[in-house]
């Protein structure tokens, strides 16, 4: 039986910048788009020509994708002036674009109330606008906006919108569950009945996440009939996100429901990236990956019981669905206070640690493990941290710097200023030596006066002059006088790794400078920086 064709159409350069707080400049709008033509997806629509300077001089570029579709966005004309006096369809034939997506109301009622037009008008409008793209030579498709809702208020009218579009040469009608109130089982009866109509073969769906169903709907749409379907990488977008292409494409390359009835155009090799561009589309957001993200994020594929490990380490299918490998990702064994000999075994192996299963270090780790989170310590999020403690144990970590002592100070100005001012005195060699510095925070100060000194610390001093603090996260386990803190850091350098670090105690600069040391000892580290004398 041959295999149905599905594609894959991104909108992250267009509803992802919907989303609260995200502005994507034109140098992130090229980054993005030719990562996912690097990835193979079929159409990228990258924003609203004539809209804003910045989706305008994107559309000026010639971008020479090897896959993609580079599709413009816009609406259909307005009911005072024809088609091809309409200055926004003009933008859009315009632009370096192959493909046109026009969103048009298939809701009698938005059509009433945000158009202030009748259904005729209405249809008029999509009618013309149809028209007037097609004759100019570009693919063209139609969103209709708030469908399920409109199908469900109005079936006639909402599939006359469709069939506007339709009729008229639209390559593409895409079903739009605008408000994300649709569950799967609508979406399934719907989508069967629009095909009774139009062909699956020219249906997309484009699903908002309202319910945490976007995902789930555009899976159902698939198998209901249609044969695109619209995303965004994360789920980014207005709200609560659109469907998550991170999640979808996967799933339809590895789960059985879906590869052996459809093929896409994108690689099987190329879903080894998508972890990659996961990932780099928050590192120019400058936001935090949500570890917690099926497929591609840092837990996806983390185990933590002691039991759980034992079964993963016999056959890896017990509790992962699928090989993290396949998507670029990897497997990770946490340590914690819930750990067995096994989760400690399998940490040190992947980190290059090798010991025989009835080593006594295993027992003193894990004894030391234990200990360490009952006073507050964390491991399951501090990696870095850990491996210097099972190293230190092994007799791996050489000595590289010693801070003998330290004094922090904060002071507020005259203008109001906040100002902390900390002294840190090394040694290194034998040799002493004061470094002092000033930053925003007591915490942000001790790391300026150990690593803004670094040319004093000689045979150091190019090792952490790219080390830089990501992150830092403070947390109080228990309330009262005798609260301790437990200070979380995030670090990185020029080689793009990240790791973290921790330090607990009932004094937060103390907290905060065990966590700053094991950063810097974990970067001299890794570095192979030779030990001081």
């Amino acid at each position: 039986m041959s295999k149905e064709q599905l594609y894959i159409f991104d909108t992250t350069l267009r509803d992802g910048a919907q989303t609260q707080g995200v502005d994507f400049s034109i140098d992130d709008k090229e980054k993005i788009s030719s990562s996912l033509d690097e990835l193979g997806v079929d159409y990228i629509e990258g924003g609203w020509p004539g809209a804003n300077p910045t989706d305008t001089e994107f559309f000026n570029k010639d971008h020479n994708f090897k896959t993609a579709n580079l599709t413009a966005f816009g609406m259909t004309k307005k009911s005072d002036h024809s088609a091809e006096n309409d200055p926004m369809l003009s933008s859009l034939i315009n632009s370096k674009s192959k493909s046109v997506c026009l969103f048009g109301k298939s809701w009698d009622f938005q059509v009433d109330i945000a158009l202030g037009i009748s259904n005729e008008e209405n249809l008029n409008n999509i009618t013309e606008s149809a028209k007037h793209i097609v004759k100019s030579g570009k693919e063209f498709m139609f969103d209709a906006e708030h469908f399920f809702d409109g199908y469900k208020a109005n079936a006639d009218y909402a599939l006359t919108c469709l069939k506007s579009a339709y009729d008229n040469g639209a390559r593409w009608i895409v079903l739009c569950d605008t408000n994300g109130g649709t569950l799967p089982h609508e979406v399934e009866k719907i989508v069967n009945e629009v095909t009774k109509h139009i062909p699956g073969k020219n249906l997309g769906i484009h699903a908002h996440n309202d319910t945490e169903n976007a995902v789930a709907n555009s899976l159902t749409a698939v198998q209901a009939g249609v044969r695109q379907v619209q995303g965004t990488i994360n789920g980014l977008g207005e709200r609560c996100g659109n469907a998550n292409l991170t999640s979808l494409i996967p799933t339809f390359f590895l789960k059985k429901d879906f590869y052996k009835n459809y093929q896409l155009n994108i690689k099987r090799d190329n879903l080894k990236n998508l972890t990659q561009c996961s990932r780099l589309l928050d590192e120019l957001l400058n936001r935090k990956p949500n570890k917690h993200l099926p497929y591609v994020g840092a837990s996806a594929f983390s185990h933590k019981g002691g039991m759980h490990v034992s079964a993963v380490q016999k056959d890896p299918k017990t509790y992962e669905h699928i090989n993290p490998e396949e998507v670029g990702n990897s497997r990770n064994i946490v340590v914690s206070d819930q750990s067995g000999q096994s989760n400690i075994i399998s940490r040190l192996n992947s980190i290059g640690i090798k010991v025989e299963k009835n080593d006594p270090k295993i027992k003193k780790l894990l004894e030391d493990v234990k200990d360490r989170e009952f006073i507050g310590y964390s491991y399951d999020g501090a990696d870095a941290s850990f491996e210097l403690l099972a190293r230190r144990l092994m007799g791996d970590i050489p000595r590289y710097i010693s801070i003998n002592e330290y004094d922090v100070s904060v002071k507020k100005d005259k203008s109001g200023e906040i100002i902390s001012h900390a002294k840190a005195k090394l040694e290194v060699d034998g040799q002493k030596i004061l470094c002092e510095g000033e930053g925003n925070g007591p915490v942000n100060a001790l790391d300026n006066a150990i690593r803004k000194n670094v040319n004093k610390l000689d045979k150091y001093s190019e090792y952490l002059k790219d080390l830089r603090l990501v992150d830092y996260k403070v947390r109080i386990l228990n309330t009262g006088t005798e609260a301790v803190t437990r200070v979380s850091i995030e670090s990185t350098d020029s080689k793009g790794l990240n790791w973290f670090t921790i330090g607990v105690s009932p004094n937060i600069i103390d907290a905060s400078f065990k966590a700053l040391i094991d950063s810097l000892d974990y970067k001299l580290y890794k570095d192979k920086a030779p030990a001081s004398l």
